[in-house]
Parts: structure tokens; sequence; C-alpha cells
């Protein structure tokens, strides 16, 4: 119970979950429309890359320095102003398409603004939930599988309405959409959060000095290097998400387009990937604390990448690789709340978000590589083989759980906690991170 007279206030959680189902169906238009849109208009792979290189660089920018930010300014007008750009910079792509004014070095720039805004509010929300968790009076493991999964039911509606609206009114309508969600999102999280005090600035925090930040940014590094769970996450999660971009970005869509139909089974096999990790982030909320954490984490990573890559690569059709998605999807959905309530168990309050910053941009590091990678080996070695490359980097890297030791670390969090929903501020203890 967070609220001084002991009551239970679920109404700012409801408000930044809403916010992030909204925030997340508008990405998956983006995710969609904007790979189609680049593969529309140029025909180039390689140039798709190169837009998933611009728009994924800047976000790892942003998470590398925007921690102390985000309480100095304050976790409400972070998310709004992050909600409010984002918004600006993808509507603006197909207005200045349909001026004629659209040059492909301007569409990057465009897509940089946006990856550059992306991150702090999405972290700003990130960071809150713990408080938002004690001041509705639920668990902190509950609220972590709730956001999860609102977070992906929320981008397979997104996708397959992308799917649809690509195939029906082109991709620029779609991301004209996209700009919507983001002013959806901007004034749910404005209205929600008034009045939440972990919401506001720090009214405690030192004077702007660069000095100081530079101090708040080395409390953040810090604790990333002494921490070894908390670096082999970083470390694998990394390479994910790098193959991941590729993925999304390239892969699937060029795919798509050559093998499966067009836009339309590109949704289609999107929204198959949400909908099982929807299912199985409420099938851990519900069940998954019987379990030990490393061993359901273990195998569901396994499950959740290489075999897509490989289907893909080996078979022309959409209902193999839509099966796949779906089991994929399904062990994916496991992952965010097992890291999640682990973080939350361990990190210090005071350094959430400055800690938080620090592991988004080392998750995100590999990001703009992978779309980039993936446009040149389409280019280079063909699709097939593209495919199978990244996959088996994809594979490598879900490897590390059962050789590194310091994975044994995962269970040990589990009993760290003194009170339900509250994390554990010991300045030693070791976290891991989601992916991105």
């Amino acid at each position: 119970m967070s609220t001084p007279g002991g009551h239970r206030d679920r109404r700012p959680l409801v408000a930044v979950l809403a916010a992030n189902a909204v925030s997340a169906s508008g990405s998956s238009l983006t995710l969609i429309g904007v790979p189609w849109f680049v593969l529309q208009t140029t025909g180039s792979a390689g140039r798709a890359g190169m837009v998933a290189f611009c728009a994924t660089l800047p976000i790892v920018v942003s998470a590398l320095i925007g921690g102390p930010v985000i309480d100095r300014v304050g976790r409400r007008r972070i998310s709004v102003g992050s909600d409010a750009v984002c918004g600006l910079a993808v509507a603006a792509i197909p207005l200045l398409h349909h001026a004629g004014l659209l040059a492909f070095w301007l569409l990057c720039a465009l897509m940089a603004l946006g990856g550059l805004a992306h991150t702090p509010g999405a972290s700003a929300r990130y960071v809150l939930l713990p408080d938002l968790a004690r001041r509705s009076g639920t668990t902190l493991a509950r609220a972590a599988s709730v956001y999860d999964a609102v977070s992906r039911g929320a981008r397979m509606t997104g996708a397959a309405l992308a799917g649809v609206l690509i195939a029906v009114t082109g991709a620029g309508n779609v991301l004209l959409i996209d700009g919507a969600t983001f002013a959806v999102s901007a004034a749910l999280v404005a209205t929600g959060l008034r009045g939440v005090r972990e919401a506001r600035p720090r009214r405690d925090a030192p004077p702007v000095s660069l000095r100081g930040y530079r101090a708040e940014l080395r409390e953040g590094y810090a604790y990333l290097a002494r921490t070894r769970l908390l670096l082999a996450v970083v470390a694998m999660v990394m390479l994910m998400n790098g193959t991941d971009q590729g993925w999304n970005a390239v892969l699937l869509p060029v795919h798509a387009e050559r093998n499966l139909g067009g836009a339309s089974q590109l949704g289609l096999l999107t929204a198959l990937f949400a909908a099982g990790g929807l299912s199985g982030a409420l099938l851990y909320g519900l069940i998954g604390h019987r379990f030990g954490r490393r061993t359901v984490f273990t195998a569901c990573v396994l499950l959740c990448g290489a075999p897509r890559y490989a289907v893909a690569a080996l078979t022309g059709t959409s209902a193999p690789l839509a099966v796949t998605m779906v089991v994929a999807g399904l062990a994916s959905g496991t992952l965010n709340p097992i890291l999640t309530t682990v973080i939350y168990e361990t990190v210090p309050d005071a350094l959430r978000s400055r800690v938080a910053g620090v592991l988004t941009a080392g998750c995100e590091l590999a990001m703009p590589l992978g779309g980039l990678a993936a446009g040149l080996l389409v280019q280079s070695a063909g699709l097939r083989g593209a495919l199978l490359m990244v996959g088996g980097v994809y594979l490598l890297a879900t490897l590390s759980p059962l050789v590194l030791p310091a994975w044994k670390d995962m269970d040990a969090t589990a009993v760290s906690r003194t009170e339900p929903g509250r994390p554990c501020a010991v300045p030693g203890a070791r976290t891991p991170h989601p992916s991105a």
C-alpha cells in the first residue's frame, strides 16, 4: 500500500499500462510500416538496413547518457515529451513523401530523431513500475507479468492491423496512424500520473553540473561492472537484440515480400509471435513462481530465437514459419517477466533510473549493426545464407545460460526480497536486464 492513508490507488498503474499498450501497438505499425515503406520506395534491402541503423544508433546513445536526466526532469515529463517528439517524427515521413520532399537522408534523420527520443520515455515508464505496483497493492512479479503481457498483446494487435492497413491503404497511412498513437500515449501519462510523487522531478538532487552528471553516470556503470550476472545477461541480450533487429527490419520483410505473399503475411507472422508472447507472459504470471527461474529461462531462451531463422531459411511457405513463430513467442513471453522481477528485487531505488539507462544501452548496443549487417548479408550472401548466418549467431548467444557459472545467481535473487513489491536496496546485489 503506497498512499499515505494506506489506500490502494490503481489508477496510475492502469494509466501506464494503457499508455504502454497504445505505444506498443504503434511501435508494431512502425516495425512493419517503415521497412515496407523503404522496400516499396527504394526496392533495396541494403537501404532498409541503413534506415534501421539510423533508427537504432540514437537509441543506444540516449540510453548511455540519459539515465540521470530522467530523475532530474521527472519521469512523467520525460515520458510525455518523448511521445510528442516520436509522434511528430514518424508522422512527418508520409507527409513529406506526399509533398515530394522526402529525400533518403531526411528519412534517416527522422528515424534517428525518433530513436533518440524513444528510449528516455520508455525507460521513464519502466522504472516507475515498482512504485506503481506498491501503490496499487499488487505484487511486483504480477505487475511485471501484466506489464509485459499488455505490451505483447498490443503488439499482436498492432502487427495484424499493420498488415491489413498496408495492403489496403499503403505504408504511408500506417505511419500517420502511428503518429496518432504517440499522442494518445502522451495524454494518458500526462493525466494518469498527475500528482504521483515518484513521477515528479527529484527535489533532493544536487545542482546540475557536468561533474555531478558524470558522477551519476559512473554510479550506473560501476554497478554494471561489479555484477557478474548482470554482465552475462547484457552480453547475451545484446547479441539477441542485434540479430532480432536484423530479423524485424530486413530478413522477415524481405522473406515476406519474396516468398510469402506480401505485407499481409508479414503482419500475420508478427502478430502470431506477439500472441505467443502474450500467452507466455500471462502463463508465467499464473504459474511461473512454481519453477526455478534459471531452468525456465534457459529452456525458453533457446526456443525463442534460432528456430525462426532455420525454418525461414529452409522453407518457402507461411505455415511452418507460423507454427514456429507461435512457439517462439510463447517462449519469449516468459523472459522479460523473469528478468524484470529480478531487476526490481535487487537494484537500489536511488540507482534505478541510471542503472536502467546503462542496462538498456548495453542490451541495445548491437541493434544498429544488426539491421545494417542483415541488409548487407542479403545482398552479398542471399536471403537464405543471411538467415542461416544470423540464426547461428543467435543460437551461440542463447547457449550462454548453459555454460556460464554467473547464471546460477539468477535463482539466488528469488529469496532476496523483504516484502512484496519492494526492491531490495543492497548495493552489491546482482541484477539482469530484460530484452528491449
